[in-house]
């Protein structure tokens, strides 16, 4: 009976069955735990494994349940661990770990998108190109008791993300626990992964003297809108380029 039931899907929505079936591998529970268990310092694992806390999860990004409570009660049975076991594990999730599923899992993915075709063309022939921006995530509801009292909401977290255009992937994220924290303290764990002949893209939030000058000396390049408490001066004079709707390009050399 499955058997037909799996063909009926096949026939009807190849695509999503081949996603599915994509999706399971690059995801699959061995990798998971692997990953976590190569980057956590702190945690460890006994009865509750780290896919399941990923699957868990992957419930509630999905839209599948509407919170993790939910999800945990529709798979309480299944994961034969109490609600708090749960909660424990999730709260000690550390960063490393999570930045290590993107970065690992980004890697299959992308080559699965190239060969399928899918990339998207080049915007620069010749570079590698990689955007970077920050992402801040909203304060919280004063849900639990300790926060009643305070006006302010409390801040879960900041992090920068890259992204790669071609595959429309992000493939690093550089996450920060301290959500009063400026995006440019983590500048310098951004600046290890650079490398020579990439062209990296981001707003003026990240532009400052250390973070351009630390794409150059890694052999990189940059497209950076300027922040006015920069200093430069052009070492030749400014040459136009190109035109676009909100204006003219000019180069220098700086």
């Amino acid at each position: 009976m499955l058997g037909a039931i799996f063909e009926r899907f096949i026939k009807e929505s190849p695509i999503s069955v081949m996603v599915r079936g994509l999706m399971e591998r690059v995801f699959a529970p061995e990798t998971i735990n692997r990953i976590f268990e190569e980057n956590a310092s702190s945690q460890y694992t006994r009865e509750l494994l780290f896919s399941s806390i990923v699957e868990l999860i992957s419930l509630v990004v999905c839209g599948i349940h509407p919170s993790v409570s939910a999800a945990y009660r529709a798979k309480a049975e299944e994961m034969n661990v109490t609600r708090t076991a749960v909660y424990d594990k999730l709260n000690g999730v550390e960063t490393p770990v999570s930045a290590a599923i993107l970065r690992e899992t980004a890697i299959p993915l992308a080559s699965l998108i190239e060969f399928v075709g899918g990339k998207s063309p080049q915007i620069l022939n010749g570079y590698k190109i990689r955007i970077l921006d920050g992402n801040c995530l909203e304060k919280t509801d004063h849900r639990l008791e300790i926060l009643r009292t305070i006006a302010a909401g409390a801040l879960p977290g900041k992090s920068l993300v890259v992204l790669d255009p071609e595959s429309r992937l992000a493939i690093n994220v550089f996450a920060c626990e301290d959500g009063h924290a400026q995006e440019r303290s983590m500048f310098s764990e951004v600046l290890k992964t650079v490398k020579e002949g990439e062209l990296w893209i981001a707003d003026r939030n990240m532009c400052t003297v250390g973070f351009l000058f630390g794409l150059h000396r890694s052999g990189a390049n940059f497209v950076i809108r300027e922040h006015k408490s920069i200093p430069w001066e052009p070492i030749t004079s400014l040459q136009a380029v190109d035109s676009v709707e909100t204006g003219d390009k000019f180069i220098a050399n700086c």
